[in-house]
């Protein structure tokens, strides 16, 4: 058999992989959407930094985004009112108003703080981040005091 034919000896295409979220994390994240109530200190590991907060439910996060975006003064802020139902309504098209039962891609954080490198950390009251983009994670806060106490 001669290399133009052996497909062992054929130049390899190059390959297209694609990121998959941990599906234990996944599954934590399902679980707390469940009750809007619910909120579970948790440490991610992202682009090298550590985010830490309390995880929270799509709903919880949606409705604190919303409440968040009415405070909001100044020049086109009025736009910004409607702009969380809007975005329910456009995904309930697109969906054609089933949802489907697949594992949660989105991650919801409350009182989330970042940190990377020597910089200080960046502390957010609200954050959303994709599942893909995680790399490792931990159940509770991370120690930044170096105590050990928890």
């Amino acid at each position: 058999m001669n290399a133009e034919r052996d497909p062992l000896h054929q130049p390899s295409a190059p390959v297209v992989t694609e990121p998959v979220p941990d599906v234990q994390l996944q599954m934590l994240v399902r679980l707390i959407g469940q009750d809007a109530q619910a909120a579970l200190p948790i440490t991610l590991v992202i682009g090298g930094g550590f985010l830490y907060g309390d995880l929270v439910s799509h709903e919880t996060w949606r409705a604190e985004w919303a409440r968040s975006l009415r405070g909001i003064d100044g020049p086109g802020a009025q736009l910004l009112e409607r702009f969380p139902e809007q975005v329910d309504e456009a995904l309930a098209d697109k969906q054609g108003h089933q949802v489907p039962q697949r594992l949660p891609q989105w991650i919801h954080l409350r009182d989330a703080t970042g940190v990377a490198g020597t910089s200080g950390p960046v502390i957010m009251p609200l954050w959303r981040g994709r599942l893909t983009d995680v790399s490792g994670w931990s159940l509770g806060r991370a120690d930044w005091t170096g105590s050990g106490e928890r």
